[in-house]
């Protein structure tokens, strides 16, 4: 054995043949060693490649052991990208029922009247601000940022509930009924409260209806993607609920306008975290660092004129203050959206 080399030596080895007369241990271990590495066909032992697999592993292990450095750990697996019955749980950890900002829930409140619209709009707030995913943390409109805080503020609940919580304001359905505003839920019935799930059903994205669009808030933050049914993993124990306060008629056409002095400043109301949701939807998301939430700010009135003025309106239809031809536009997903063209609303 020689040792060259300097400041990190290299280990150098000479290979000596075992005596085949020679019964001392040491020779008798090198026969041995030598007739395991021989190929099967030459008489070698079947076990050889495992052998040599392990010595290999031992060699760089010593070789880095005494050249100073670091054996690099194997990257763990991920999941696989684009999504896969293969990947990973999403990383969904719950809070407990908690009120709004984190408040006492008190008493639960009952059902309110929703449609099946407003579902949807609330949940596309969501995405289109990107709200950051956190169990501990409550977004400006008083929910708590993780999957069960999603379903709640999208049913408008008055809390913040959990996923085996939110079927006590549902009802089962089967998958065949469907629906936009429907949710999935998953409970882990071995970890309910970091094993759990919740989506938001947005409608069917191919004829088979193997596919659906989904909403829910997952980590890094809300996202809305075409999903396989009933999800990535776990397919099998998701269930399908309806929001029993659903409501079967429409509250967002033009009569639904609730005048007004429901905004502007000094306002503090649900019509005015409504009208922010819709202003985002319809591309007003720059406006609000926050929010948006029930008193009204500067930022509603901002988003609310860029959208006047997206649709062409100037002057005093452009003041910022929704009226009731604005009001009926944003409902009904009508108009101009707001975009770059769009003239910037006065300071």
């Amino acid at each position: 054995m020689t040792r060259t080399g300097s400041p990190s030596p290299l280990i150098e080895f000479t290979e000596v043949d075992p005596e085949e007369d020679c019964i001392c241990g040491g020779c008798s271990a090198r026969r041995r060693a030598r007739l395991h590495a021989a190929p099967v066909h030459e008489g070698g032992h079947a076990a050889a490649r495992s052998i040599r697999r392990r010595a290999a592993v031992l060699v760089a292990a010593v070789g880095t052991a005494i050249g100073g450095g670091t054996a690099a750990a194997a990257p763990a697996p991920g999941p696989t990208p684009g999504g896969s019955s293969t990947a990973q749980p999403p990383r969904t950890p719950q809070g407990e029922v908690s009120g709004l900002h984190g408040q006492d829930p008190g008493a639960r409140s009952a059902a309110q009247p929703v449609t099946r619209a407003q579902i949807v709009q609330r949940a596309q707030a969501w995405v289109d601000q990107a709200v950051p995913y956190s169990m501990g943390s409550y977004w400006s409109d008083g929910y708590r940022q993780d999957c069960s805080g999603f379903v709640s503020m999208a049913w408008g609940l008055g809390s913040s509930q959990t996923t085996w919580t939110l079927p006590d304001f549902a009802e089962r359905i089967d998958r065949n009924d469907l629906q936009p505003g429907d949710v999935l839920i998953y409970n882990n019935p071995a970890n309910p409260q970091a094993g759990s799930h919740v989506t938001i059903f947005g409608g069917w994205t191919d004829s088979s209806r193997t596919r659906y669009l989904a909403y829910e808030q997952t980590s890094p933050g809300t996202r809305k993607r075409s999903t396989p049914y009933a999800y990535w993993n776990n397919s099998g124990s998701y269930l399908p609920y309806r929001y029993t306060g659903l409501s079967s008629g429409s509250n967002d056409s033009t009569t639904g306008f609730p005048g007004a002095d429901k905004f502007g400043p000094g306002a503090n109301n649900d019509y005015v975290t409504r009208l922010g949701r819709m202003l985002v939807q319809r591309g007003g998301s720059r406006f609000y660092t926050q929010g948006p939430g029930p008193r009204w700010t500067e930022s509603d009135r901002r988003a609310t004129q860029a959208f006047q003025l997206a649709q062409g309106w100037r002057g005093s239809e452009a003041d910022g203050i929704p009226g009731k031809d604005t009001w009926n536009l944003l409902v009904n997903h009508k108009g101009r959206d707001i975009d770059a063209g769009t003239p910037p609303p006065s300071p």
